[in-house]
C-alpha cells in the first residue's frame, strides 16, 4: 500500500482484468475450448453453433464482471470517494457494524449496489489509516435489502482520518455472491480512491461516515467508484 502524501495521487496503473478473477476467466476459456470441441464431436452443427454462442457469451461477461478500469479520482481533500460502481440504494443515518467496536451512535450511512454487470473493485473512499478489519460470516441475501446490512456476509473496513475521526466502509456479499476479497492490512495506509478489494458476482458496499458529513448523492444516483463523490467532510 502507498504511504500517506498531501496531496492525492492519481489513480495507479493495474491489470485490465482484477488478478483474483483472471483464474475464473481462464477456467471460463477453457470451459468454452472444451466444450466447443466435445460439441463438435457428438452434435450437429447447428447445435455446436449454440453451444459456442452461449459458452463466448458468458466468456465475455466474465471478463467484462472483473474488469479494472482507470478511473480520474478527484482530488478534493474533502470528497468522500465511491468505494463501489453501481446505484445508491439508502442514504440514512445508522449504528456501524458492532464487531468494530466502535460507539453504537448513528453515523451518516451510504449504501451503494453492485449489480453483476458492474466494475466489482472496491476502492477506499478517503485518505485513512486501516485501523481494523472484521469479518462476519452471515447470510446471502438480496444486497439491495436494507437487512443485507445486518444479516449478509460482510467484511469490514475502520479508517482513521489523520484528524482521528472514523470512517468506517463494509464490503457486503450479496444473492449471488460468495466471495469477499479485501487486499489490504490494518495498519497499511489507503489513499481515496486506492484499490482495496473486491466482491465477486453481485454485492453491496455500505460507508459510514463522521458528524458533519454532506451526502452528494441521493437513492437511485448512478456511481462510478474511485471517481464519484458521494459525500463532503466538514473540518
Amino acid at each position: 500500500m502507498s504511504e500517506p502524501a498531501k496531496t492525492r495521487p492519481a489513480d495507479a496503473p493495474s491489470p485490465l482484468i482484477a488478478p483474483e478473477g483472471l483464474p475464473i476467466v481462464l477456467f471460463f476459456v477453457a470451459a468454452t475450448a472444451g466444450l466447443t470441441v466435445l460439441s463438435r464431436m457428438t452434435l450437429p452443427m447447428a447445435a455446436t453453433y449454440v453451444v459456442i454462442a452461449i459458452c463466448s457469451l458468458l466468456t465475455l461477461w466474465c471478463i467484462w464482471f472483473f474488469r479494472d478500469p482507470q478511473r480520474a479520482i478527484p482530488k478534493d481533500a474533502d470528497a468522500v470517494i465511491c468505494p463501489a460502481d453501481g446505484r445508491v440504494v439508502i442514504v440514512d443515518k445508522a449504528a456501524p457494524p458492532p464487531e468494530l467496536g466502535l460507539p453504537a451512535e448513528a453515523m451518516q450511512r451510504i449504501c451503494i449496489f453492485m449489480n453483476v454487470f458492474n466494475v466489482h473493485v472496491n476502492r477506499s473512499p478517503v485518505d485513512g489509516t486501516v485501523e481494523r478489519i472484521a469479518y462476519r460470516p452471515g447470510k446471502f441475501f438480496n444486497a439491495s435489502f436494507d437487512k443485507a446490512s445486518v444479516h449478509n456476509e460482510r467484511c469490514s473496513l475502520l479508517l482513521r482520518l489523520a484528524d482521528g475521526r472514523p470512517v468506517v466502509c463494509v464490503q457486503i456479499a450479496g444473492l449471488v455472491a460468495r466471495r469477499i476479497v479485501c487486499r489490504v492490512k490494518e495498519g497499511a495506509f489507503l489513499n481515496g480512491g486506492e484499490r482495496f478489494g473486491l466482491i465477486r458476482f453481485g454485492s453491496r458496499v455500505d460507508v459510514y461516515l463522521p458528524a458533519g458529513a454532506e451526502p452528494a448523492v441521493k437513492v437511485g444516483d448512478a456511481t462510478a467508484a474511485g471517481a464519484t463523490v458521494i459525500a463532503r467532510l466538514k473540518a
